[in-house]
């Protein structure tokens, strides 16, 4: 049976989280100052976003919520104990620069217009239904996806089988008739394949090294892929 609709991750996929976190961090860090325990910005910077993945990950095993994480983040990046209105105020700078600086990666609306209407799309992401139906209506695509599922709702996170399963049936279509894009090739692509879709890893940085998965390096290459769905049989690697 053919692939009748797409799942899409959302940051670093189809929008520049990495790119509007590391602005939004430096402009902030700009107006506030730098905290002691960091020499420069650039080490500040690369701190924070190992922090943020770290804490994001106890989100996804259930151990923190969205908020959570959040103050949690600012607690550890600033090695201070802190209330949980003092980070969220301190947090709240970075945000407004982190909102300024939102943006969709280029190939992504030209993809989205070439794949209509031959498949339906929507949205399955490790995130909060608040916090990403906002970024998406913001960035002005909300209305291109149909069924929107994330983790913080759902209480299961990728890579279970359960998240991928939930979205396929909100679209009421079979794993097999589905397939995900993301740009983790374990998180996203591996666990979509586990749970029996087309798992398809986006490598936009050109990380490479897997070639278990079906990989694109960017979006202008889906629509080929999908239409010679036999190329699914076996891992590829474009560009």
């Amino acid at each position: 049976m053919p692939i009748r609709a797409v799942l899409w991750d959302i940051d670093d996929t189809i929008f520049d989280y990495a790119g509007a976190d590391h602005t939004g961090m430096r402009l902030h860090l700009e107006g506030v100052g730098l905290p002691e325990a960091y020499a420069t910005v650039d080490e500040a910077l690369t701190a924070w976003k190992a922090i943020t993945v770290r804490h994001w990950a106890r989100v996804a095993a259930g151990e923190t919520d969205f908020l959570g994480q959040r103050r949690d983040r600012v607690r550890e990046f600033l090695s201070r104990p802190l209330t949980d209105a003092e980070a969220d105020a301190w947090f709240a700078g970075h945000l407004s620069h982190y909102e300024a600086s939102w943006q969709l990666f280029p190939d992504v609306l030209p993809v989205l217009d070439r794949l209509v209407p031959a498949y339906r799309h929507a949205i399955l992401s490790n995130s909060s239904t608040e916090n990403q139906h906002r970024k998406l209506t913001a960035l002005g695509i909300r209305d291109r996806f149909e069924v929107m599922v994330c983790a913080v709702e759902l209480g299961v996170s990728k890579p279970e089988a359960g998240a991928f399963h939930a979205a396929c049936e909100e679209l009421a279509l079979d794993p097999h008739e589905v397939a995900y894009v993301g740009d983790e090739p374990d998180i996203d692509a591996r666990g979509a394949v586990a749970a029996g879709l087309t798992g398809i890893w986006l490598d936009r940085r050109g990380r490479g090294g897997r070639p278990d998965l079906v990989t694109i390096t960017g979006l202008d290459q889906l629509p080929a892929l999908l239409a010679g769905q036999t190329r699914f049989g076996a891992p590829d690697t474009f560009g």
